[in-house]
C-alpha cells in the first residue's frame, strides 16, 4: 500500500450575509477544499498555502490559529491501493476571484448549509462543520 500525505485550506471570505466557504470542483466529479500532495521538506503549512496559490491564484491567505483538522481514507490509483492521510487548516481570504488551475472544472463560494449540500464526501462535511463551529 502506497502512502500519502496531504495538507489544504477550508478558505473562507467574509460577506455582509456572513462567511462564504471555497469549494472546488474535481475533474472525478466531487466537490471538495484546496488540498495537495506534501513535497519534499514542505511543512504541511507550506503545502497548504502553496496549493491554495496553485489550485485558485489566491495568495492573501490568513490562517486561523487553533485549527488543525486530519482524515485518512483509501482509494485506488492505477491498481494500486493508495492510503492518504489529509491535514486541513482553516484560513481566511479577502479575494473573490479565483483562478482555477488546469487540476479543476469548476469552483464556487457557498454560505455553510449550501456547501454542506454541495461538499460530496462525508469527512469533508464534518472539516466544514467544525470550521463553521469555531467561526460562530
Amino acid at each position: 500500500m502506497i502512502e500519502e500525505t496531504s495538507a489544504g485550506i477550508v478558505l473562507f471570505r467574509k460577506e455582509e450575509s456572513g462567511n462564504v466557504f471555497l469549494l472546488l470542483h474535481y475533474p472525478s466529479g466531487h466537490w471538495d477544499f484546496v488540498k495537495g500532495k506534501m513535497e519534499k521538506d514542505e511543512t504541511v503549512h507550506e503545502t497548504a498555502i502553496r496549493e491554495t496559490k496553485e489550485e485558485t491564484g489566491i495568495t492573501d491567505v490568513s490562517l486561523v490559529e487553533g485549527f488543525e483538522e486530519w482524515i485518512e481514507y483509501d482509494f485506488q490509483c492505477q491498481g494500486e491501493l493508495v492510503h492518504k492521510k489529509v491535514v486541513f487548516f482553516l484560513a481566511e481570504t479577502k479575494t473573490r476571484d479565483v483562478q482555477i488551475s488546469h487540476e479543476h472544472l469548476d469552483f464556487t463560494w457557498m454560505d455553510y448549509n449550501a456547501a454542506m449540500e454541495k461538499t460530496t464526501f462525508d469527512n469533508a462535511r464534518t472539516v466544514l462543520t467544525k470550521a463553521q463551529s469555531l467561526l460562530s
